[in-house]
């Protein structure tokens, strides 16, 4: 990496769902890179173990219980960041869970989660680092979609609507925020091997996924690598969408 590059990516970021999949991987890519890293999740113990294994190697982290439901919490996060490093330039907003299956089927419990993690979560971190952002002139959020609301398939649909419902409220800020303030950035990954599918509650459906994520899934570092990209870019240069899949995805 380059001198220029390196500086552009010593920045204060924090990421929620880091205690697993990609944002594991992305909190230690962007540690190696030279950013400090808030780490938020709901599960501590593994938080530490990367806190421990960061700093270990040399980066900055620390680490805050979060769970994105609760819009304290996603405060408390950002205020972290801003206590330990003073300030906070991204917000990688990547906690997320699935819960698959026909709409006939009246899942109305899965809905209410998915909709509670992956639009409520999203939004309780717009709201929290937003004043931070306006206040210091600048700010990023970088927010991990998924394919699935670009190619609709049988048994996606509310998970991928809220997936959809995530990219349309990002280009709407990014829209409302064309002073040089914010930069928004959209991350559509395809098959990756995370614990998403942990959350799927049926059976067959899970098994399906995990046979199709063994097959094909890419690593998560890959993904991780796209979202240092956008991040890395110049302040008036922004990266509104990536999507990122294995070649084999169809």
């Amino acid at each position: 990496m380059s001198e220029m590059n390196r500086a552009q990516m010593a920045k204060v970021v924090a990421i929620t769902g880091a205690s697993s999949g990609i944002g594991e991987a992305t909190a230690r890519l962007l540690a190696a890179r030279g950013c400090a890293v808030v780490l938020g999740a709901r599960r501590e113990d593994r938080l530490g173990a990367l806190v421990e294994e960061i700093r270990a190697g040399g980066g900055q982290a620390v680490a805050v219980a979060t769970d994105v439901t609760r819009l304290a919490e996603m405060e408390r996060l950002v205020a972290c960041a801003v206590e330990e490093f003073g300030r906070l330039d991204v917000l990688v907003g990547n906690a997320g869970i699935s819960k698959l299956g026909p709409v006939a089927d009246g899942d109305v419990t899965g809905w209410a989660a998915m909709i509670d993690v992956n639009v409520r979560g999203v939004l309780h971190g717009i709201a929290a680092a937003m004043p931070v952002f306006r206040r210091q002139g600048r700010g990023h959020l970088v927010t991990t979609v998924s394919t699935s609301g670009l190619k609709i398939v049988p048994g996606q649909a509310v998970y991928a609507g809220t997936k959809n419902a995530v990219r349309t409220v990002l280009e709407a800020l990014r829209q409302e925020s064309t002073d040089g303030v914010l930069r928004t950035t959209s991350v559509s990954p395809g098959f990756v091997r995370t614990e998403l599918a942990d959350s799927i509650d049926d059976p067959a459906e899970r098994a399906q996924v995990r046979e199709r994520l063994a097959a094909i899934a890419l690593d998560p570092a890959a993904v991780a690598r796209a979202i240092a990209f956008a991040i890395e870019q110049p302040d008036d240069v922004e990266i509104g969408d990536i999507t990122i899949r294995p070649t084999v995805q169809n």
